[in-house]
């Protein structure tokens, strides 16, 4: 795969981006920044920027069948209205709120929601995937710290889950019809950043993912300045050097959705990484091959 030049959308750059997705009724890329409090959308062909600063922080969104979003926010899932800027509580948050919020999460293909958390203390794999559906929220995975990574394989048959922390993306089969988990596995595991190591030998940790119509996982290498992209058996297919020390999800857009973007951080990074990567935080933007898979609407 030949890969164009990378650009940065023109529009401020978020502290810590995350949990991009392509809405293809409204042509638009939404995309929240966690510790900003913000949820952002882009229209590329008005080059319109629009922004909802949130009360807490959104860890990820989803597009909702009938309109709106719906947002894992640290107080819970929330249905949001993009129109009036209103939201509507559908459940509380099923962890200690002083320790713990949603992080990643998407859409199955049947429309149940499902988003992992992060356990800030990061002392014990505390963090723990859950499913929304019926209006019923239930824990599905756990053993993870900073649960990132999800999506699905095209056939719908195969979930994917990484713990950021740990270094390692678990795969799990998935039953379409009940929306179960079963023969939990490794998929991919990298080596973990040793004590004073140069960043420039590290290769990064896994963050978010999105899978592409032939079935593989792009994965952002968190610290690591690149994506991979990995086959279905977990190898290595391709890397994508990147500008930034810090992606943090991809996704795939675009009428074709053949547009790759790219959300990033900023947060916590230091000055002098900062100044020598000024598209740090800001989303990335490059034409691929191989087009991705749709968003899944969550069906309410």
């Amino acid at each position: 795969m030949v890969f164009d030049a990378v650009q940065a959308l023109p529009v401020a750059p978020s502290l810590l981006g995350e949990s991009p997705f392509w809405h293809p009724d409204e042509a638009a890329l939404y995309w929240c920044d966690i510790p900003g409090r913000r949820l952002n959308r882009w229209h590329p062909g008005r080059a319109q920027h629009q922004h909802w600063d949130l009360p807490t922080e959104p860890g990820c969104c989803a597009p909702v069948l009938g309109g709106g979003l719906l947002i894992a926010m640290r107080d819970g899932l929330w249905r949001f209205d993009t129109t009036t800027g209103t939201r509507e509580r559908l459940a509380a948050p099923p962890y200690d709120p002083a320790q713990e919020r949603f992080n990643d999460g998407k859409a199955d293909p049947q429309g149940r929601f499902w988003a992992g958390t992060i356990f800030e203390p990061r002392t014990t794999p505390s963090a723990a995937l859950y499913r929304w559906a019926g209006g019923r929220l239930q824990r599905m995975a756990g053993e993870a710290t900073v649960g990132n990574g999800l999506a699905w394989s095209p056939d719908g048959r195969t979930l994917y889950w990484s713990d950021t922390k740990a270094h390692r993306v678990r795969a799990f089969d998935f039953e379409p019809a009940d929306g179960s988990l079963s023969r939990a596995r490794e998929f991919a595991a990298f080596p973990v950043k040793a004590d004073g190591q140069d960043l420039a030998t590290y290769g990064g940790r896994p963050d978010g993912a999105a899978v592409d119509r032939d079935g593989a996982y792009w994965t952002a290498m968190f610290e690591g300045q690149r994506l991979l992209r990995l086959a279905p058996d977990g190898q290595v297919l391709q890397e994508l050097p990147l500008p930034v020390r810090c992606p943090t999800m991809p996704c795939f857009g675009g009428p074709d959705l053949r547009t790759l973007y790219i959300t990033t951080s900023r947060e916590n990074r230091p000055v002098a990484e900062l100044a020598a990567q000024p598209l740090a935080g800001c989303v990335l933007t490059l034409r691929v091959d191989v087009p991705g898979l749709p968003v899944n609407f969550v069906r309410p």
